[in-house]
């Protein structure tokens, strides 16, 4: 499964790039935007292909890493630079993330288990809190 995940996220995000979205902009029907982040040690910029919720105040994503032990790199690199540039198709938008919490991290997980049913099997595979991040406008 890990190796397959590896060699999903670059060829998701070249295709989902080169195209505008036009390929490899959902799975199983749920969208999929690219997030890019400022690396939290090299400063250089990393771009993830991740599944996302249209829901107010804003985007919402998963770090889910599919159930593994760790936050993905990503989530890292948010925690240290909450500034962040996100595309959807040919759209880029300048966002800024913070983590849910309590009631809305419980209403934002329902609503994101209903998108996609795995990441309930995602967060039974790990014994820690699997981060829920909205993205919104600066």
């Amino acid at each position: 499964m890990r190796y397959l995940f590896r060699l999903f996220v670059p060829l998701n995000r070249l295709v989902y790039q080169r195209t505008g979205g036009r390929l490899g902009s959902s799975i199983r029907g749920a969208p999929i935007l690219l997030l890019t982040t400022t690396g939290r040690k090299t400063g250089q910029r990393r771009t993830t292909p991740l599944l996302y919720l249209s829901a107010e105040p804003g985007l919402v994503v998963v770090g889910s890493a599919g159930g593994a032990p760790r936050d993905p790199a990503w989530i890292l690199n948010l925690r240290a630079d909450a500034s962040a540039d996100v595309q959807i198709g040919r759209e880029h938008r300048a966002v800024v993330a913070r983590e849910a919490a309590g009631d809305e991290r419980a209403r934002l997980w329902t609503r994101l288990v209903e998108m996609y049913p795995a990441y309930d099997d995602y967060r039974q595979r790990t014994t820690r809190e699997i981060p829920v991040i909205v993205l919104s406008a600066p």
